[in-house]
């Protein structure tokens, strides 16, 4: 059964309601049950909706996974557009920080992750959603190139590949503590790599 986008659904009324209360039970199966043994028909007795609904608009649990997680991520992760590309991508590397230092967030995310490592379709609904928002992103270092800040051969979702991925080995790998010097450290990083050249798009092999 197909997901409808998220963008098709008609925002407002009864609509967000049902969004908002399915989102809300989803939370909470994840992390009482676990990945694998959520399942439509318990997120829609929870939220108190009619199962039919939930797959009519969702499909199944992966596409309510991959809702509820671009939801967070647009709603609580804004792009920022300030002019200048160190300023976006510290804002940016804040911005995943702060998401992820809220408790019930993080543990949705810890859910999906490690089922991910043995579960086939967790891995590819995690996949799914970090691509696209990767490629969302990017356009914090697309508008650097339009602006002349770094080449136009920059590979842009590479750099929010490299901004991003300090912060999630230490909030998925190690465990270490995740403070706004990290943040820094990873834009800084980013930045730099962009401006120095090293994150240029790789030409297709002849």
């Amino acid at each position: 059964m197909s997901v409808v986008p998220v963008g098709a659904r008609r925002p407002g009324g009864r609509t967000a309601r049902t969004r908002s209360a399915v989102h809300d039970a989803l939370r909470l199966e994840l992390v009482e049950a676990g990945y694998a043994s959520t399942t439509v028909e318990k997120i829609a007795d929870r939220a108190g909706v009619a199962k039919t609904t939930v797959y009519r608009r969702w499909g199944s649990v992966d596409g309510l996974v991959l809702d509820l997680l671009d939801e967070l991520s647009r709603t609580l992760i804004p792009l920022p557009d300030s002019g200048d590309l160190d300023d976006d991508l510290r804002g940016l590397a804040h911005g995943i920080l702060r998401v992820y230092q809220d408790p019930g967030i993080r543990a949705v995310i810890e859910v999906v992750v490690a089922a991910a490592v043995h579960d086939t379709t967790a891995r590819s609904t995690l996949t799914a959603f970090f691509e696209a928002r990767t490629r969302q992103a990017a356009q914090v270092a697309r508008r650097a190139v339009d602006r002349g800040e770094i080449s136009a051969t920059t590979d842009t979702v590479e750099v929010i590949r490299v901004l991003a991925a300090p912060i999630y080995y230490r909030m998925f790998i190690t465990g270490e503590p995740l403070d706004d010097s990290v943040a820094d450290r990873a834009a800084a990083t980013a930045g730099h790599a962009a401006r120095a050249g090293l994150l240029v798009t790789q030409a297709p092999p002849a």
